[in-house]
């Protein structure tokens, strides 16, 4: 069993201003959970740039690639038909489908890539602080570590009151 601290801020310049002292504090911010995207949180919580364009750039070329040698193979090697004297290998009439299936494959792979990578899968349990964060508060969830004592805890309590939080609730994560 773990336990952490979970504190609401009112507003998005509450949370950047309260998350800016909290980690000048030294404490260890596991999530900050927002009904919207702040703009600015992920420099300051040190997030790095995401990898789903590269996910998406390699799916949309695999989907190129793809449509590309199926309509060759098709027109070419498989079933070639002479359509008014045209060519066989006839690039410009492959692009919309080549297109197509690049626009497809990028973004079933994103998809996948993002359902992945956030672990929502179907067997996935996510841990649900309160019901009001998806609506108007920002929440941040501040890690204890499992040895901690009581005086410790109220100093981890009365930095994040410090830092302008409401509501601080210290509660238990079962892992089992």
């Amino acid at each position: 069993m773990s336990s952490y601290f979970t504190a609401y801020f009112p507003d998005e310049e509450a949370l950047l201003k309260g998350v800016r002292e909290i980690k000048e504090k030294g404490l260890q911010i596991v999530d900050v959970l927002t009904p919207f995207p702040v703009h600015g949180l992920d420099k300051l919580l040190g997030l790095h740039r995401s990898r789903l364009t590269r996910v998406a750039f390699a799916g949309g070329a695999v989907g190129a690639l793809l449509a590309f040698v199926f309509q060759w193979w098709i027109f070419t090697v498989d079933y070639p038909l002479n359509f008014g004297g045209k060519p066989f290998f006839s690039v410009p009439s492959f692009i919309p489908i080549t297109f197509e299936m690049t626009v497809l494959f990028a973004a079933f792979s994103m998809v996948a890539a993002f359902l992945i990578s956030n672990k929502l899968t179907p067997s996935a349990n996510p841990a649900l602080h309160d019901e009001r964060i998806t609506d108007d508060h920002f929440l941040v969830v501040v890690g204890v570590n499992e040895n901690s004592s009581d005086e410790h805890l109220r100093e981890i309590e009365q930095a994040l009151s410090d830092s302008g939080a409401e509501g601080i609730t210290l509660k238990a994560e079962n892992h089992g």
